[in-house]
């Protein structure tokens, strides 16, 4: 392998990982996650509630035993897009191209055990892509307006952040671009610094602290807040065992999700300058407490229990783009691939060759226009 190819590959399988692993534990505190595993999760565990069908009748389902949940299938389907468009994308990518991957064609589900169309099992906050702009006709620019505003679109944004490998700036701004088509406010945001922090991971010599730098640069209002409150903590801590409490409230004032992680108040998810959503702030937490250690980064968010599928994905994609796919865990790789029925490195090697060639096509653009421009400023 390249090292872009390796860089890749750890990204995606990485993100794949942590989701599957995370999938077990969301939405229970870590006190709850203890006494469920009779201690911390250390790999793939069973579901939380054994009788999944009928735990969460509209949506049941089956997450832990190593299955990959909406955020791997959508990230996924992203990479496809970007197979097929071959080139950079933008909002209406996501209305011609990713509306079509969630709604033409049913594919192996591993949470619902049975083939269905992918728009069968994204949560609501995604189906609001296709509600918007295909039965809408919304301006793809304009449709993220609206919807609730969570991690949606940051949880599957990491390609974007390998075709525009090592700079975090155009990876940003593809992402913000793009997310307009799902999200607004703070949840646009998260996206184009999620995106930046995987751009910048994939740089050769980049490190844990190159990549929070480049999130800060980036980052605007409470997202950035947020960020620089949970890192400035994750820094002072040793392991991420004995790390939640600290963690949480660092991030709590930006939080619109109450402590009773199911029990919502009315200003929950609403947009906002002044707050952020926390999957982000805490996979890059994670990503600091472990010094970039791919194991740690994922175990953290597994164990720290709420959103905990999107926070183990995002830190497993930064840590996988920043240590290569010999990062991840291969007995966590094989073993999810296996129960999922999906293969977790295809797609990284499939977007590394997009990132190649799209690099090829931005590098002859560059070359024309500083021969255009030098033409200019001829006296």
């Amino acid at each position: 392998m390249t090292p872009l190819e390796d860089r890749a590959t750890g990204c995606v399988a990485g993100a794949a990982v942590g989701d599957a692993l995370g999938g077990a534990t969301e939405g229970w505190t870590p006190e709850q996650i203890v006494e469920r595993y009779g201690g911390r999760v250390e790999g793939i565990v069973p579901p939380f509630n054994e009788d999944w069908r009928n735990a969460r009748p509209i949506a049941p389902y089956h997450k832990g035993d190593g299955h990959i949940t909406d955020d791997t299938l959508m990230t996924h389907a992203l990479i496809r897009v970007y197979e097929r468009v071959g080139g950079h994308l933008d909002a209406y990518a996501m209305a011609d191209h990713l509306v079509p991957e969630l709604m033409g064609e049913r594919r192996w589900i591993p949470e619902l055990e049975t083939e269905a169309l992918p728009l069968q099992r994204v949560f609501l906050a995604e189906k609001w892509i296709v509600a918007r702009l295909h039965y809408g006709h919304v301006d793809p620019r304009e449709a993220g307006v609206g919807n609730i505003v969570n991690c949606g679109a940051a949880m599957y944004v990491a390609p974007v952040g390998i075709v525009n490998a090592a700079d975090p700036g155009a990876a940003y701004a593809e992402a913000v671009d793009l997310a307009g088509a799902h999200q607004s406010s703070y949840g646009r945001e998260a996206a184009g610094v999620m995106a930046a922090a995987v751009a910048e991971a994939m740089r050769p010599g980049a490190t844990v602290d190159s990549v929070v730098a480049a999130c800060l640069s980036l980052a605007k209002d409470g997202t950035r807040a947020a960020i620089e409150s949970v890192c400035e903590a994750a820094a002072g801590l040793g392991h991420w065992d004995g790390s939640f409490a600290a963690l949480r409230a660092a991030v709590r004032p930006y939080d619109t999700v109450a402590d009773t992680y199911r029990d919502q108040g009315l200003g929950a998810r609403r947009p906002s300058r002044v707050h952020s959503i926390e999957e982000l702030p805490l996979a890059l937490g994670f990503l600091v407490i472990a010094k970039g250690d791919y194991r740690d980064t994922v175990l953290g968010g597994v164990n720290y229990g709420r959103d905990a599928d999107s926070i183990a994905s995002m830190g497993g994609a930064i840590a996988g783009a920043l240590g290569g796919l010999g990062a991840v865990p291969a007995e966590w790789v094989d073993l999810v691939g296996a129960a999922s029925r999906t293969d977790l490195v295809g797609p990284g090697l499939a977007i590394a060759e997009v990132a190649r060639r799209v690099h090829d096509d931005d590098l002859a653009r560059r070359r024309a226009h500083e021969a255009a421009f030098a033409g200019l400023d001829r006296r």
